[in-house]
């Protein structure tokens, strides 16, 4: 098996929130605590801020990935190469410009929302 699993929600009510970058989904706590498990560069954990500008309340459909190297959903959702977790189907938000630049200077993939 791959990388270690990301945490999974505690509990699947209003304080959800989901990655702008790889569509993670957690509670607020569990970003703020720990930060993205796929976009550590991003740094949610260190920075209160950042969890709630890297992440969005504002999301459609749930999908839960165990094996995301062999699950046709999560290739087509481009997750495949994430860790195992609850992701969301998509977000309508686009990760902040400071935010989009750090992923280019640590060379990582971001791709906006189609709108």
């Amino acid at each position: 098996m791959g990388s270690a699993p990301a945490q999974i929600p505690g509990n699947f009510g209003h304080e959800l929130r989901a990655c702008l970058r790889c569509r993670l989904v957690k509670t607020y706590d569990q970003f703020r605590e720990s930060g993205c498990e796929n976009c550590p560069f991003l740094q949610m954990e260190e920075d209160h801020e950042r969890a709630v500008e890297c992440t969005t309340p504002n999301f459609n459909g749930i999908i839960s990935v165990m094996d995301p190297t062999r699950s046709w959903a999560a290739r087509w959702l481009r997750i495949g190469r994430f860790v195992p977790g609850v992701y969301t189907l998509a977000v309508s938000e686009a990760l902040p410009e400071e935010m989009q630049a750090i992923c280019a200077d640590k060379h990582v993939q971001y791709m906006p929302p189609k709108r």
